[in-house]
């Protein structure tokens, strides 16, 4: 497992040797640059792809192009040196994008009626024959059967996607398509050993409860309707990823903590929407608001039944979601640290300082005393976790 430490400590302490602590830092310095590698290539294949898809905007220019390019990639991959490989990986996967790209743009452009079912379908074929030769070996380089099974996957996920637009989806039939394209990239994540791809599975997860994302003119925003049942929504699957951390593999542990990392970023993005505006709890998803107004005969009768629900609703305001929220990233900061959770740690330091920066200027800036009220609370708060943590220490 991964960890941080300071190497130059360990070699004063005479834990490990100064050649040691000089491999430990070159190995760490590889992986940095692989991942930087990685980026570079995958970024330039999905733009090169893409490019070319609008560019020739023909179907059979497009398919031919893209057969030449995967017949040129696994030539090189089987009869090139190893350090050509690279390309043979690059123009393999550009070709393999094109015929599966371009394939979906005619599907939706020109077969509209049928694009949802023939995406969902076809994804299937090539995720049974690119997941074959990615877990038997074979066919091709890993890195390209992985990709192409990524590509099936998103192939099939998109068919999905269509067809719960076509029907209206709504409610819970709506929530059960993200979450099973939540699992469905979880597990691709898994099979291609990407975390990257796990990461993403947070997206639709998150939406089954109407949580997402939107942009306008000069601002990107984050919304959160509900954000105290999608707290716990995330809490649920922060718990579940840590009981499965004990007794999961070293390769499946990978895939958990990055999923209760992002489950940890997007409860934190629920509990700032919160921290200003407070909750109704359940208004859009049992209130009028999950109706929408057109349910109503106009905006008045509309606006009553929104006042009636809120006047006995389950209500949390946005001085008391502040306050929790303070107290649940102190704990969380301390417990990732004495467990050695870089990724849940880091992010809590984060938020924190967002919360204090926000809070600053929208609840406590004319308020100096809060600042001295909670500049001596954090003393004694510090000193009990060192006295914890000891406590800790010496029952090992």
């Amino acid at each position: 497992m991964p960890v941080l430490a300071d190497t130059h400590g360990l070699v004063a302490d005479d834990i490990i040797t100064l050649p040691q602590a000089r491999e430990i830092e070159a190995r760490a310095r590889q992986l940095m640059v692989n991942a930087g590698i990685n980026t570079v290539l995958c970024a330039g294949i999905i733009a090169a792809t893409l490019g070319l898809i609008a560019f020739l905007a023909d179907p059979l220019t497009v398919a031919l192009c893209g057969i030449f390019l995967l017949g040129g990639g696994l030539f090189i991959l089987h009869r090139s040196p190893d350090i050509y490989r690279m390309f043979g990986n690059a123009a393999a996967l550009i070709g393999s994008g094109m015929l599966i790209g371009g394939g979906f743009v005619e599907l939706t452009t020109n077969y509209e009626s049928i694009a949802g079912v023939a995406s969902l379908l076809l994804g299937l074929p090539i995720l049974f024959v690119a997941g074959r030769a990615l877990l038997r070996g074979g066919l091709t380089a890993r890195f390209v059967a992985g990709s192409i099974f990524l590509m099936g996957g998103a192939l099939h996920l998109a068919g999905v996607g269509i067809l719960a637009e076509d029907n209206a989806l709504g409610g819970f039939l709506k929530s059960l398509s993200f979450l099973y394209a939540a699992l469905f990239i979880g597990l691709s994540g898994w099979i291609t050993d990407n975390r990257a791809v796990t990461a993403l599975a947070i997206a639709p997860f998150a939406q089954m409860l109407d949580t997402s994302t939107s942009y306008f003119h000069a601002a990107y925003v984050f919304y959160s309707p509900e954000s105290t049942l999608s707290i716990l929504q995330m809490t649920a699957l922060i718990v579940a990823c840590g009981l499965m951390l004990k007794t999961a593999g070293e390769r499946t542990r990978r895939h958990l903590r990055i999923t209760a990392v992002m489950g940890f970023v997007v409860a934190n993005l629920c509990a700032l929407v919160g921290s200003l505006w407070g909750d109704q709890v359940g208004s859009h998803i049992w209130g009028p608001k999950a109706e929408g107004w057109t349910a109503y005969k106009d905006w008045d009768a509309y606006d009553a039944a929104v006042d009636a629900f809120n006047a006995t609703a389950f209500t949390i305001s946005a001085d008391v979601y502040s306050v929790l929220w303070a107290i649940a990233l102190i704990g969380m900061i301390f417990f990732a640290a004495h467990k050695n959770q870089r990724g849940l740690f880091n992010t809590g330091v984060t938020f924190l300082a967002i919360h204090g920066y926000t809070q600053a200027f929208e609840t406590f800036g004319d308020e100096p005393l809060a600042y001295a009220i909670g500049g001596f609370a954090a003393i004694p708060l510090a000193w009990g976790m060192w006295r914890l943590n000891q406590r800790f220490l010496t029952t090992k």
